[in-house]
């Protein structure tokens, strides 16, 4: 029986990756595998419209009101219902599926994501945020509605495929590209322009996120999310820096083995696992990994020094719950401002720093329960403080131009 699926966020890139391995898998199989129910999309109404009309949608969703008319009238005639707003796209979450994509980028998708589990549908979490700013609450949640939560993102997918016993696992270990500045003299990072940032040598992302790889701020974000998703102890997870991307992650068991998923880097493999999840493996148009193409697979220590975030989720999960969510909204806060022009690209590790030393952090308590409200409210407070210290910066710099 097909699959029914609802995909949060299916203009960006996960969301288009999914419905390409849709597309891919229905047209390999003699029976659809898959029936796209519902798509949301942020402000590109023209662009859901025509992703809903591609894939038979039943529902398309809008988070931008104003965006509405546009996309009802893209869809007259089609059979294909509108809605808009916040209230529609949780109203689409919690719309009984088999699966819900939770690919909106950033804290703006966990109220969706949180919907869906409590609604009791399994969610393929593709929406790292949701686990670092909420992780304790979404694993409650679903231990009590029997939902899954099957990790997406590519280097917990591959932890997920490889953890056949959890009580005998020693160590995860996250791998790392190393970005697009690995080897950047330390004196160059102030100066390096967001085009620059986003220029990720094995990946296809969106800015955001690639600004996030840039920084090792992404891969911060995946240690917290991680050590909340397998709920294992920050001190037992490594990250190492892997510039093929071939290697996904590794699970060290006691026994001395150490297991790894490899793949060529697309998406669209852990999109696959994460939609097929418990049946077998759905087929997909990935480039096969041929290991005679690389004569090495090399692997790196951390530079600490280059790469501060690593540190700073290890003092946010030593920190508890609240520090996450602030670290999570300090990082969103400072890359919009870097791709605006309004900080430099070495101010957003040091913001994300700084932010951690503010009250509403120093607050937070190591095994602290927060309800969504509680997230949300720090997500809010965090932000406005953040956008005064970026305003601190900026007028340190016109200072020292001076």
């Amino acid at each position: 029986m097909a699959k029914r699926l609802t995909i949060m966020g299916a203009t960006g890139s996960v969301g288009r990756s999914a419905l390409s391995v849709v597309a891919h898998a229905n047209a390999s199989e003699d029976e659809p595998a898959f029936v796209v129910e519902a798509l949301s999309a942020n402000t590109d109404a023209d662009g859901l419209a025509n992703l809903a009309i591609k894939h038979g949608a039943r529902c398309a969703a809008i988070a931008d009101p104003a965006k509405y008319a546009e996309l009802k009238e893209r869809l007259a005639g089609t059979g294909i219902a509108a809605m808009a707003g916040s209230d529609a796209l949780i109203e689409l979450a919690q719309t009984p599926v088999d699966r819900v994509v939770a690919a909106i980028v950033g804290i703006a998708g966990l109220q969706s994501t949180y919907s869906a589990v409590a609604a009791g549908n399994s969610v393929a979490l593709a929406n790292k945020e949701s686990m670092v700013c909420a992780g304790p609450l979404l694993k409650q949640l679903s231990r009590k509605t029997g939902a899954a939560i099957v990790p997406t993102d590519s280097e917990h997918n591959a932890m997920f495929q490889v953890l056949e016993r959890p009580e005998d696992v020693e160590r995860l270990i996250l791998t790392a590209s190393g970005g697009p500045f690995l080897d950047t003299p330390l004196s160059k990072l102030a100066h390096v322009t967001p085009d620059e940032a986003c220029a990720h040598p094995n990946w296809s992302m969106g800015r955001k996120i690639s600004v996030d790889s840039a920084t090792f701020m992404n891969k911060a974000l995946e240690l917290i999310e991680a050590a909340y998703l397998f709920e294992f102890p920050e001190d037992r997870i490594d990250v190492l820096v892997h510039p093929q991307s071939i290697i996904h992650s590794l699970v060290a068991y006691r026994d001395g083995s150490t297991l790894a998923q490899l793949g060529t880097p697309d998406m669209q493999t852990p999109i696959a696992h994460a939609l097929s999840w418990p049946d077998r493996r759905t087929q997909t148009s990935v480039k096969r990994l041929n290991l005679l193409d690389f004569q090495q697979l090399s692997f790196l220590p951390v530079d600490h020094e280059r790469f501060p975030a690593i540190g700073l989720a290890r003092q946010a999960l030593a920190e508890g719950p609240s520090a996450s969510v602030i670290m999570n909204c300090a990082n969103e806060v400072a890359v919009a401002a870097f791709l605006a022009g309004q900080c430099r690209f070495s101010d957003i590790s040091l913001i994300v720093e700084k932010a951690l030393g503010l009250d509403i952090a120093q607050a937070s308590r190591a095994g602290e329960e927060l309800s969504l409200s509680d997230v949300i409210a720090l997500d809010q407070e965090g932000r406005h403080r953040c956008v005064e210290l970026i305003a601190g910066l900026g007028a340190r710099s016109r200072s020292e131009a001076q």
